[in-house]
Parts: C-alpha cells; structure tokens; sequence
C-alpha cells in the first residue's frame, strides 16, 4: 500500500492550461459548454496529454457480506448478496447492461461473500466471509483491513494493465449503506441523523433502528478519526475497502475513476485520507437519493455530473455518467477552433 501511495502524484496543471487553451479557441462562447470543459480539463491533468484516452472503461463491482446486517437494518436478507453475485454473473444485472453500454469491461470481485461461490467469470479475493457485527465486535482486523485495500490495488492495476483507460467503481453487500453511514459518521464527526438513509428501501420504523444501531455501535468503538485504517477496522466492509484500495491503484496508474453514489463516495472518503492526491483523480458520476452522499461529497468538494434520483449503487450512476466524459473529450479533440473553421473571433462591440 505505501508503495502504491508513493506513486500518486499530483495531477499536470500545466496540461490542464493547455487543454483550457484549446477549449478557449474552439467555435463557441468560451466557458458555454460549462462542465462538459471542466471535464476536459480534468481528463488532460489525470492524463497528463493534451488528448486524453478514456476508453475502454473497467467496470469494476465488489461484493462482501456485512455482520451487521444480522440487525435488520436492512430491507434484504443477507443471503441477497450472493443470489445478486449468481446475477451479476449471468448478466442480468443493472450494472451489467449499463457497463455494456458504455463499452466497459466487468469484473466481479469477491472479496468478502458469506458464501463459497461456484463456477467461473470472477475473481476470489476472498478476505473473509463477511464482516463482523460492528454492535458487538470489530467490523474486521486490521490486517484485514489493509488486505481488502491491497485487493483492491492490484485488480486496479491489473484491469489498467490489460488496456483499461478509467475505473468505473460498484458495490454489491446487503448492510453496506449502514456500514458507509457510520464510516461516515465517524470520518466527519457529523450526527448519525445527518448521514443515515433508507438504503434498499427501509420502513420508517427500520430507518430509526438502523440510526439507533449505528450511536449505539459509535458508543462501542473509539476508533482514531484520523486513522483510515482504523475506522474501516471498527465499522468498515471489505467492498469499501476494496473500492478504496482501487482508488489508489488507479490514481497510481494516472487513469480517470468514476465514483457511483452513497458508498462509493464514502469509500472515495477513505481513500483520499489515505492518500490527499487521489482527490484529483476521482469524478463523481451523480448524486444519490441517500442523504448522506452529500455530506460525503461535499467533504471531498466533489459536483457531481447527474442527479437522476438514483439509489441502486452498483456502479450504475457511474456508467451512466461516462457518456459525458466521452462527450467531453470529442468536444476537445473533434471541435473546430475559430482558426480552423476560419472564423472570426472577434466579438462586436456594443
């Protein structure tokens, strides 16, 4: 891990200058395309070329099983993960039809299911079978903890190495949502109200015993709220770690990540207080129904790019949201300048 992190440097600025050049000289109102340059920019410093590649996309989803779901925070049976895993595989999922639109390759990466999955198509990477229940124990150990993210560092490297030019990152794990809100909670040091949601769906009467399980686990454990490690190790899942560690194996690689919703974001959390630099590297693809994304993106200034009122995760926000980055690099690369059209740039006076 700290060879990955050594290796994480700062975005290129001056590229960044050079592409809001190109842009400026392009046949339109500078800055009337709006985010769609901003993306450009963004796109030239993570790559460091004034005409950066995007594709192919990597889909990348991480399923684990949480203890705490024995609770009944959630609107699912924990057996849910492993049939979604089986459904992934076979590619009925969201994710799967998503990702196939924009191109991308999928992986499955099983890094914590509570169950011995069969056949072939994903990767075992299997840390344990599901977390503890963070009410009554540690969610893991640390070395776990460090595991996941190490797991998450090398598929990262491993999909950019076979050819893949951005990270498109998901989750599968019934309970992840009430693990992300106490990662949350504790990262921010925000009220359990402020970062808690439905989830899956939850009844008003789950949503409040899900709050109340979250203080109570806060009260149990006194992680260090400046220690990552620390706090996953406590309350954390292995797919968020894993997400984290592919955060910083693709920030290492200099390649676009886009980041889904509610876990995925507080994952993005992690992943930058391990490393400041992946900041710069990350692109939120939306924003979720899930109250808590926003106090999660506005910790890591992030705007995201849609707001469709999504609450699946999986990745799906984020696959949807790669057309715009598309979008962004044709205008850059495909556009005219005013030179080029041989069209004046000179604005009348009025």
């Amino acid at each position: 891990m700290k060879e990955t992190i050594s290796r994480i440097t700062s975005v290129d600025k001056k590229v960044g200058k050079d592409v809001q050049h190109r842009l400026d000289n392009l046949t339109k109102p500078i800055g009337s395309l709006g985010k769609l340059e901003q993306l450009a920019v963004q796109l030239g410093e993570i790559t460091g070329v004034t005409s950066p590649v995007i594709s192919p996309p990597a889909s990348l989803v991480f399923a684990a099983d949480h203890g705490i779901a024995a609770e009944g925070v959630s609107a699912y049976p924990s057996e849910v993960t492993a049939q979604m895993v089986y459904n992934f595989l076979n590619g009925g999922a969201a994710i799967n039809v998503l990702a196939k639109k924009s191109g991308a390759s999928f992986t499955l990466v099983d890094i914590g299911v509570n169950a011995d999955l069969e056949g072939t198509g994903f990767i075992n990477q299997k840390i344990r079978y599901g977390t503890g229940n963070f009410l009554k124990e540690e969610a893991m150990s640390r070395e776990e903890a460090a595991a996941a993210i190490k797991v998450g560092i090398n598929v990262a490297e491993q999909v950019v190495e076979k050819g893949a030019r951005s990270l498109i990152l998901g989750e599968m794990g019934i309970g992840n949502t009430t693990s992300s809100s106490a990662l949350l909670a504790y990262i921010t040091d925000k009220e359990v109200s402020e970062v808690v949601g439905r989830g899956a769906g939850v009844s008003d009467d789950i949503l409040r015993h899900k709050e109340a399980v979250i203080k109570q686990a806060l009260l149990l454990h006194k992680p260090n709220r400046h220690d990552a490690i620390d706090i996953l190790t406590k309350v954390g899942g292995l797919e968020i770690a894993g997400m984290a560690g592919a955060m910083l194996g693709g920030a290492a690689q200099r390649v676009p990540i886009l980041v889904d919703g509610f876990i995925s974001t507080v994952a993005a959390n992690v992943a930058v207080m391990l490393a400041p630099n992946v900041k710069d590297y990350l692109i939120f693809g939306h924003l979720s129904q899930e109250q808590g994304h926003r106090v999660a993106l506005d910790r890591l200034e992030g705007s995201p790019l849609l707001d469709l009122n999504l609450r699946l995760g999986e990745g799906t926000g984020a696959a949807l949201a790669f057309s715009l980055l598309e979008a962004s690099v044709a205008i850059l690369t495909e556009m005219a300048s005013f030179a080029e059209a041989n069209v004046s740039q000179e604005k009348k006076e009025s």
